[in-house]
């Protein structure tokens, strides 16, 4: 059974040679999240971008994360996925976690399109007997044809994203990540990529997706976090914490106007 327990998780990240201008401390804040810290050493600015988050997830929930930009919803994820461990606190992942937020992870140009699909499976999890055992379904999917013989670097950037998203969903994880819905590709890709990629949501026991866009949080998730400032504001419901965080919104949208 998928399970996932963080207890006072927090993700510190120390930025170096970011002193300067309060512009430049600001994009950094927004890039990863959280809040800025001075720190002794000028040259170095550490983020708290996670703040002691407590959360209980279990098999069959499907979460929401929303916030603004800089809100902590990408770290908690990237947590979740196991790419960032926390500086501080626990998180207990059970289960076999499948990220869509850096589709070409641990994927080599050098490699040939076959080489990367074991290479991206065994970044999933997988052993490299299970992850040769996905061409194949990604040779059909992926449609990619002779160009999986030859290195990802002659790729442009549309047949690679086609390669990483076959080989990302072609694995039946326990858990999936999503950093917003993806789209790939043309129309007739895209089509098909949403239906596989509803099958595997479909599947999974548990799924996390943060969104900027309020529909697709209030059809896939039953439940969703609002976070600010790597902190968890409210946890509930989400239609009941999707109508707190637009009315919050339009507030203070009416707040800056006036």
């Amino acid at each position: 059974m998928a399970q996932v327990t963080l207890k006072n998780a927090s993700v510190e990240l120390a930025i170096y040679n970011s002193r300067g201008r309060g512009l430049k401390n600001e994009i950094l804040r927004r890039a990863v999240g959280g809040s800025l810290e001075d720190t002794r050493d000028r040259s170095v600015t550490v983020v708290h971008a996670l703040d002691a988050i407590n959360l209980e997830v279990s098999s069959g929930e499907r979460i929401g994360l929303i916030g603004h930009n800089g809100a902590g919803k990408t770290t908690l994820l990237r947590v979740l996925g196991r790419i960032y461990p926390p500086t501080s606190g626990e998180a207990t992942i059970t289960g076999r976690v499948s990220s869509l937020i850096d589709l070409s992870m641990g994927m080599d140009s050098e490699s040939t399109g076959y080489e990367n699909i074991v290479l991206r499976g065994v970044m999933l999890g997988l052993t490299r007997t299970q992850a040769r055992a996905l061409i194949p379904d990604v040779e059909e999917f992926s449609e990619l044809g002779e160009y999986l013989n030859l290195p990802v670097r002659a790729y442009s950037s549309g047949m690679l994203l086609r390669l990483a998203f076959a080989v990302s969903t072609a694995v039946r994880p326990d858990i999936v990540i999503l950093d917003e819905v993806i789209g790939v590709g043309d129309a007739s890709f895209a089509q098909r990529a949403e239906q596989r990629l509803h099958g595997m949501i479909d599947k999974a026991e548990i799924m996390f997706l943060a969104s900027h866009a309020n529909n697709s949080i209030r059809r896939f998730c039953q439940r969703t976090l609002w976070l600010a400032g790597g902190k968890i504001v409210m946890d509930g419901p989400t239609d009941e914490v999707m109508d707190k965080y637009e009315s919050a919104n339009a507030a203070a949208a009416q707040e800056q106007a006036g």
